[in-house]
C-alpha cells in the first residue's frame, strides 16, 4: 500500500517536473507579462460601455465577445463581471456573450492552448470561443426577448476620456505589444537557445525603450502590479492542479478515455462537452488537464472532443450554473447551459472533420 501511495506522489512529481521544465520560462512568464500589460494598459471601461441596449448590435457583440481577451478569470471569476454589467442595463444578449467569451477566450488561455497543444487546437479555439459566444448571445436575446423588454434597463455609465491618460504616438501601443507577443513566440519556439537568447534580448531591449520614453512611471507599476496579481492568483492553482492531475493519471491512466472520446463523432463531441460543462476547471488548468490527463497530446482522444472540453470546460460548471440561477433564475440559466453545450458539441465535430 505504502509503495502505491509514493508511486501515486512520484507520479504527480513527475508531472509537475514536466510542467515546470517545459512551459513556465518559455510560455506562462512571458503571457502573464502579456496578459498583465492588456489589464494595466487597455481600458476596461471603455470597453463595457458598448454593452448597453441601445448600442448597435454589431458593435456591443463583438466588443462583447472579444473583451475577453483583457481578462484571465474562470467560469465562477467572470459571474460578478457579468451581474455588475447585466445590472447595469447591459442587454441581455451581449451580456450573455461577454459572459461567455470571457473564460474561453483569454489571452493566457489562448497562447497556452496554442503554446501545449498545438496552433491548430488554440486558433480553432479563439474563432469558436467567438463565434459560438455571438451565437449563444442572440439565441438568448431572442428567446427572453419578452422578459428583456419588461425589465427596466439603465444606461450603462457612458466613459469619456480619461485626462489623466498620457497622449502617445498610434505606433507606440501596437509596437509595444508586438515586441512582447516577440518574445514569447521566440521564447517558447524550438530554435537553439544561442539563436533564441540574443533575439529575446534584443526584443525586451526594445520594450525597455518604450516604456522609458513613452510610458510614466504610475503605468509601468500598475502594469507590474497586474502581472503579479495574475501569478499569485493563477500560478499556483496551476502547481497544485498539475500535481494532482499526475496522480490522478497514475490511478486513472489516459487510455481510459479512449473508448468514450477517441473518434469524432456525435456521441464523443457531446459526452466531452457535458463533462466539460460540469467540471469545474481553474483559468489555464483545463490545458494540462486535457493535454495529459484526458490524453490529447498523446493521441488518446481525439481533436473534436479536446475542443468541446477546451470550450464548454472554462466557460461552465456545476458551481457558476448554480450562483448565475441566482442572478438571472433558473429558466434562463439552464437554456444557456444547455446552449453551451449543443455549440460545443457543434464547434467540435466541425473541428474535428477539418482536422481528420
Amino acid at each position: 500500500m505504502m509503495d502505491l501511495i509514493l508511486d501515486a506522489l512520484n507520479a504527480g512529481l513527475m508531472a509537475l517536473f514536466d510542467y515546470l521544465a517545459q512551459h513556465v520560462v518559455t510560455c506562462l512568464v512571458p503571457a502573464f507579462f502579456i496578459a498583465g500589460a492588456i489589464a494595466a494598459l487597455v481600458k476596461k471601461d471603455a470597453i463595457l460601455k458598448y454593452f448597453g441596449p441601445d448600442v448597435k448590435k454589431i458593435k456591443s457583440y463583438t466588443v462583447a465577445s472579444v473583451s475577453g481577451t483583457i481578462l484571465a478569470v474562470c467560469s465562477c471569476t467572470i459571474l460578478p463581471l457579468f451581474a455588475g454589467i447585466y445590472k447595469k442595463g447591459s442587454g441581455l444578449g451581449p451580456a450573455v456573450t461577454f459572459l461567455f467569451a470571457g473564460p474561453a477566450i483569454n489571452v493566457l488561455a489562448i497562447i497556452y492552448t496554442a503554446t501545449v497543444l498545438g496552433m491548430d487546437i488554440g486558433i480553432a479555439r479563439a474563432v469558436a470561443a467567438v463565434s459560438m459566444s455571438i451565437i449563444v448571445g442572440l439565441i438568448m436575446a431572442y428567446l427572453f426577448r419578452k422578459k428583456e423588454s419588461e425589465r427596466d434597463k439603465t444606461p450603462l455609465v457612458t466613459v469619456g476620456p480619461n485626462e489623466d491618460e498620457v497622449e502617445r504616438p498610434r505606433w507606440v501601443t501596437p509596437t509595444f505589444f508586438a515586441l512582447l507577443i516577440g518574445i514569447l513566440v521566440i521564447g517558447s519556439s524550438q530554435l537553439g537557445w544561442l539563436i533564441k537568447l540574443p533575439i529575446v534580448y534584443v526584443l525586451t531591449l526594445g520594450v525597455a525603450v518604450i516604456l522609458i520614453y513613452y510610458y510614466k512611471k504610475e503605468e509601468v507599476t500598475d502594469w507590474g502590479m497586474e502581472t503579479w496579481d495574475l501569478t499569485k492568483k493563477i500560478f499556483p492553482i496551476l502547481i497544485v492542479g498539475t500535481f494532482f492531475l499526475g496522480i490522478f493519471s497514475f490511478f486513472v491512466p489516459p487510455e481510459t478515455f479512449r473508448p468514450y472520446l477517441g473518434d469524432n463523432g456525435l456521441g464523443a463531441n457531446l459526452l466531452a462537452s457535458v463533462l466539460g460543462a460540469v467540471l469545474y476547471m481553474p483559468t489555464l488548468l483545463e490545458v494540462p488537464l486535457i493535454g495529459t490527463t484526458f490524453g490529447y497530446s498523446s493521441g488518446v482522444i481525439a481533436a473534436g472532443p479536446a475542443l468541446a472540453l477546451l470550450l464548454s470546460g472554462p466557460t461552465t460548471s456545476l458551481p457558476s450554473i448554480v450562483v448565475l440561477a441566482k442572478i438571472v433564475g433558473w429558466k434562463m440559466t439552464l437554456t444557456y447551459w444547455l446552449l453551451v453545450i449543443v455549440m460545443a458539441t457543434i464547434a467540435g465535430m466541425t473541428f474535428g472533420l477539418l482536422v481528420g
